[in-house]
C-alpha cells in the first residue's frame, strides 16, 4: 500500500475563482453559468455546452484555449489533457504541485460541473450498438474522479441539486466548505460507479455472458424511510436503471409518505395484477404481508373489488389495493369503505381523487402503465456477505401447455379456473394452495412448511368468505385447486377434495406422482400437469 504523501490540511473555506462546465442536458446551464459569472467565477467549457453559454451572452472560454490543443477525433479528445487534470488533481497548499502548476502555466479550476454522456438513457431508447458505444463517456467520468479525489479544493458537481447546492453556498458565504466538497465527492464518486456499472452490465448482455465475474447494482435514492420492517431498522428505497412500470415509476397523488413495508407489500400486488390483460376484463388483488388475500376480474373496477374482498375481508383491512385499470369513482367509492394503506393503479380519474381526498392517511398511486409480466429481468435478494440474482419470473401458462394426467377430463370452466388460480400461486409465498372459481381465489394457503397446511389453511379462508357471505357452501366447492410445485404426497390433494375442489392444477415431477394421479382418480378429480414450477421462496 502506498504512503499517503504528506499534504497540508485542505481548506475548509475555498473561494471558486475558475469553473469548468461540460454538460450533456443543457437544463439550467444558463442559470447556472450566469450565476457562477455574477459572483465572479470564470468559465470554461467544451462544445455544445460552450456555445450555450455564449450564446447566453456571458464570457467563456473554450477548453483548446486552456490546453492549446484542438478537440480531435470527433470530440473523443478534448479534456484528456495534463493541464485540464493538473487544474483538478493539484494540491494548491503543497510546495511541488503548485511549483509543476506555475513551471507549466496551469490554473486551478474550483468547480467542476459534468453530467456525463446519455449512455443510459441511449439503451433505454433502443440505440444500436454503435450508438451506446459512442455515448460511453470517457473524459467525463476521468474528469469527475481527478476532482472528486482532489475534493480538498474543488467543488464536483455530477447533477443540478449538486450544482444549486454548490451556488447557494456561494451566495450565502461567498466560499464552498470542506463538508459540502466532501458530501459532493461522495456522490460524484456514486455517479460513476453507477455510470460504470450501466456500462458493464450492458456490455454483458451484449456478449450474452448471463453471469459475468463481476457484477455491480446501482441505485439512485428514491426516499430516506422513518424505518425498515421494524422500528429499529433504518430504511431507504432506491430506484435501479430498469424502469419497469410500477412502485419505482410512481406519482403518490395523495397519502402519508410510504413506508418499508408499504413499497414491499406495493409491488406484489402490482405484479401480480399485471398478470392480467387489463383489455380483456378489470381485475383487483389485494395483498397483505406480501401475499395475496383475494383477487377477482369483475365486469368493472368495482365488480372487481367487491369479489376480491369477499374472498377475505379480514385480512383485507390494512391491506394494499391494485388494479389493473384507470381508476373510476365508482371503484373508489367502495374502496374507502375500509381502511386500506394503498391503492396503486395505472392512472385515475379526478373524481376518483377527489373520492380519496377524504382519507388523507391512504395512500394513492399512479404507476403511469402495467409492467410486462413476460418482460425479461432480474430480481435480487440479500445474502450475509452477498447477493442472490436470478432471472425474473416471466413464466405463463395457457390452455395449450396443460396434460390432462386424471381419467376425468376437466371441463373448460374448470380448465379457466385453474388457469386463474396458478396464475394467482404464482404470486403466493411457498408453500403455496390457491382455490379459485369463476375469476376469483375463494381461498389461500400461504407460506407453510408442508403442502397439506397450506391446503386446510385455503379451505378455512373458504369456509370463513361463505360464511361473511352467508353462504351454506364453502366458496370453495367447485373449485379448481392449484399447487404452485408438486404434490409430494397425496395428502395435499386429499384436502383439496375434501375443501370441494373438482379440478386440480400442478407441475407434476415428484417420484410419487403416480401415487398422487391415483388419489385424484379416486376422488373423482380432474388433474392436469403444467411442467412449469413457480414456487416462490
Amino acid at each position: 500500500m502506498p504512503a499517503a504523501p504528506d499534504y497540508p490540511p485542505p481548506p475548509d473555506r475555498v473561494k471558486p475563482r475558475r469553473a469548468l462546465i461540460s454538460v450533456s442536458d443543457k437544463t439550467g446551464l444558463t442559470d447556472a453559468a450566469r450565476a457562477l459569472h455574477d459572483l465572479g467565477v470564470e468559465l470554461i467549457s467544451t462544445g455544445g455546452t460552450r456555445a450555450a453559454i455564449a450564446a447566453a451572452g456571458l464570457p467563456v472560454r473554450d477548453v483548446s484555449d486552456v490546453t492549446g490543443f484542438p478537440e480531435m477525433m470527433d470530440g473523443r479528445v478534448k479534456t484528456l489533457h495534463p493541464k485540464v487534470h493538473g487544474a483538478l488533481l493539484g494540491v494548491r497548499d503543497a510546495a511541488d504541485h503548485a511549483a509543476a502548476m506555475a513551471e507549466h502555466g496551469i490554473e486551478g479550476v474550483d468547480v467542476l460541473w459534468i453530467d456525463l454522456y446519455p449512455f443510459e438513457a441511449t439503451v433505454a431508447a433502443g440505440g444500436s450498438f454503435e450508438a451506446c458505444v459512442e455515448n460511453i463517456d470517457i473524459g467525463g467520468p476521468a474528469m469527475i474522479r481527478s476532482a472528486a479525489k482532489n475534493h480538498g479544493y474543488v467543488a464536483v458537481c455530477v447533477d443540478s441539486d449538486s450544482v444549486k447546492e454548490a451556488i447557494g453556498s456561494l451566495r450565502e458565504s461567498g466560499v464552498t466548505t470542506l463538508e459540502l466538497r466532501r458530501r459532493l465527492a461522495a456522490r460524484a464518486f456514486a455517479r460513476t460507479a453507477a455510470y460504470d456499472a450501466a456500462v458493464s452490465g450492458w456490455f454483458a448482455g451484449q456478449a450474452s455472458d448471463a453471469w459475468p465475474q463481476r457484477k455491480t447494482i446501482a441505485g439512485e435514492l428514491v426516499q430516506t424511510m422513518r424505518y425498515g420492517e421494524n422500528p429499529h431498522q433504518a430504511a431507504a428505497f432506491y430506484r435501479t436503471l430498469e424502469r419497469r412500470p410500477g412502485v419505482t415509476t410512481v406519482r403518490q397523488l395523495q397519502g402519508k409518505e410510504l413506508s418499508y413495508n408499504n413499497v414491499a407489500d406495493t409491488d406484489a400486488a402490482y405484479e401480480l395484477v399485471a398478470e392480467f390483460d387489463p383489455a380483456a376484463a378489470p381485475a383487483c388483488v389485494i395483498v397483505k404481508h406480501a401475499n395475496p388475500c383475494g383477487v377477482a376480474v369483475g365486469k368493472t373496477l368495482e365488480d372487481a373489488y367487491r369479489r376480491a374482498l369477499e374472498c377475505d375481508p379480514v385480512s383485507a383491512f390494512g391491506g394494499i389495493v391494485a388494479v389493473n385499470r384507470r381508476l373510476d369513482r365508482a371503484a373508489a367509492l367502495k374502496m374507502v369503505e375500509i381502511f386500506t394503506e394503498v391503492v396503486i393503479a395505472p392512472e385515475a380519474d379526478e373524481d376518483a381523487v377527489e373520492v380519496f381526498a377524504a382519507k388523507k392517511n391512504l395512500r394513492l398511486l399512479v404507476a403511469g402503465g402495467l409492467p410486462d409480466p413476460r418482460a425479461e429481468g432480474e430480481v435480487f435478494r440479500s445474502v450475509a456477505g452477498g447477493l442472490l440474482v436470478q432471472s425474473r419470473d416471466a413464466s405463463g401458462i395457457t390452455a395449450e401447455d396443460l396434460r390432462v394426467v386424471t381419467r376425468r377430463q376437466p371441463t373448460e370452466d374448470e380448465v379457466k379456473d385453474m388457469l386463474f388460480a396458478f396464475t394467482v400461486a404464482k404470486h403466493v409465498k411457498s408453500n403455496a394452495i390457491v382455490y379459485a372459481k369463476s375469476g376469483r381465489t375463494a381461498g389461500i394457503g400461504a407460506g407453510q412448511m408442508n403442502r397439506r397446511d397450506s391446503a386446510r389453511i385455503a379451505a378455512l379462508r373458504a369456509r370463513e368468505a361463505a360464511d361473511a357471505l352467508g353462504l351454506k357452501d364453502s366458496l370453495a366447492k367447485g373449485s379448481a385447486c392449484a399447487s404452485e410445485a408438486f404434490f409430494p404426497f397425496a395428502d395435499g390433494l386429499l384436502e383439496a377434495a375434501a375443501a370441494g375442489a373438482t379440478a386440480v392444477i400442478q407441475p407434476g415431477g415428484s417420484m410419487r406422482d403416480a401415487e398422487v394421479i391415483a388419489a385424484a382418480d379416486e376422488a373423482g378429480l380432474a388433474m392436469v400437469f403444467t411442467g412449469v414450477r413457480v414456487f416462490r421462496h
